[in-house]
Parts: C-alpha cells; sequence; structure tokens
C-alpha cells in the first residue's frame, strides 16, 4: 500500500480535519470519471482531473498511481457498482421473470443517474485500448455470467433443463440488446428507465418465456418441443 500522501503535505492540518484516505480516493474517483467520460483516456490531462477533483496532481499519483492506473481503477470500481447494483435486485425468493425485471430495472435506472459511469465503461473504456479494453471485457462478462445462471434457473421445471453454459448466448444477446438500447436512449432522452426496462423484458421474456416451456423455433415454421442447445 502507497503511504498517506497527508502525511508530507508541506502544511498539514489538524488532524482533527484530515480526511480518511478512502475518502481522498473517492473524491480522485468521482472526478477521474467525470473528466475520463468527457474526454476519453488520451485527452483526459492529470491537470483536469486535480482541477475537479480539487486535490493537487502530486497527491494524485501518491493516491492512485499513473494516468493508466488510474483509468483501470475507474473502470473496476464503475463495473463493480454497477454489477453489485444488479446483483443486489435479484431476489432468489420471487420467479426467474420477476428477477430478470427488477435487474433490467435497475440496470437502466443505474445509467439513468449515473451517465458517466456508463460511458466510460461502455465507450471510453474500449475505446482507450489495451489494458483498458480488457478490463472492460471482464465486467461484461461477469455480467453474462449473471444473466446465464438466472435464465438457466427459469428452466428448472421445464422438460429440458438447461445450465448456464447453455444459456450464454442468450445472456450475451440479452447484454448486447441492453447496450445497443442504452445507445438509442442518447438519442431519445424522453424515455424514462422503467419504460426501456419493459421494452426488454417484453423482447426478452416473451420469447424466453418459450423455451422455458420447451418450445423453440425451426426452419420451414414448425415449432418443435424440448428443443437441445448446443
Amino acid at each position: 500500500m502507497r503511504p498517506d500522501p497527508d502525511d508530507h503535505e508541506e502544511s498539514p492540518r489538524p488532524r482533527s480535519r484530515r480526511l480518511p484516505r478512502s475518502v481522498r480516493e473517492r473524491q480522485i474517483l468521482d472526478a477521474a470519471v467525470e473528466v475520463y467520460a468527457a474526454r476519453g483516456f488520451h485527452l483526459a490531462s492529470m491537470d483536469e482531473i486535480s482541477e475537479v477533483a480539487g486535490i493537487s496532481k502530486p497527491m494524485i499519483y501518491a493516491y492512485l498511481g499513473s494516468k493508466e492506473e488510474l483509468f483501470v481503477a475507474c473502470i473496476q470500481r464503475e463495473a463493480t457498482r454497477l454489477i453489485e447494483a444488479i446483483s443486489t435486485a435479484v431476489d432468489p425468493e420471487v420467479g426467474p421473470d420477476e428477477q430478470l425485471w427488477r435487474g433490467l430495472r435497475v440496470f437502466f435506472d443505474y445509467v439513468q443517474r449515473n451517465r458517466a459511469s456508463w460511458v466510460l465503461l461502455h465507450r471510453q473504456a474500449p475505446a482507450g485500448g489495451e489494458p483498458f479494453a480488457a478490463e472492460f471485457g471482464q465486467w461484461r462478462e461477469r455480467a453474462m455470467v449473471l444473466i446465464a445462471s438466472l435464465l438457466a434457473r427459469a428452466t428448472e421445471g421445464a422438460a429440458q433443463p438447461m445450465q448456464p453454459q447453455q444459456m450464454e448466448p442468450f445472456a450475451a444477446a440479452l447484454v448486447g440488446a441492453a447496450e445497443s438500447l442504452l445507445d438509442w436512449w442518447v438519442e431519445h432522452p424522453e424515455h424514462t428507465a422503467d419504460g426501456l426496462a419493459m421494452r426488454l423484458m417484453n423482447l426478452a421474456w416473451m420469447g424466453f418465456g418459450d423455451l422455458v416451456e420447451g418450445r423453440s423455433w425451426s426452419p420451414g415454421g414448425d415449432a418443435s418441443n424440448g428443443a437441445a442447445f448446443d
């Protein structure tokens, strides 16, 4: 762990006014997310982050390291916050459809309240190159594992229950649909988070409900029962 930079300030404040390290780091990360989301990694400057945070640039380096390390820390924090928000909304005591609905509502509501966070994750992280694109890939994988597990539980009472790994393609499609819908939302801000969640829920669940019942589409227009997926 890096030493506490507050111990080396030229004019230390009384101890009663010292901010805990966690508070300092949160201030820096909050400012960095805002700047990185607006500028992207390459155009963002540590000087601007310092100004927005109200913390000197040497202190930022001491707390969270280089510009690259700070960007990675932002991606990791925002991804963790989003996944935790969705996870806490999933109540195992309710049906799978209600779980998915609650997760989608939380997801869209979170993005509505944390636009800079989503822009950082969805646009700036992949555009920044490596290792940032890999960090973004890890958060998407975590989201897909969570959704695949939820969808698999929905088939437990079906004629042919499925395992989470069989649900991974559907989870990937759902995550991709959510991301595309959020991009559309940027141009249509008049729509609400609940409204978008309802649209995606109907798109996903009305089709997935047939799979739960063991029905699937096949070429030629015939529905088959108990279809298996590779």
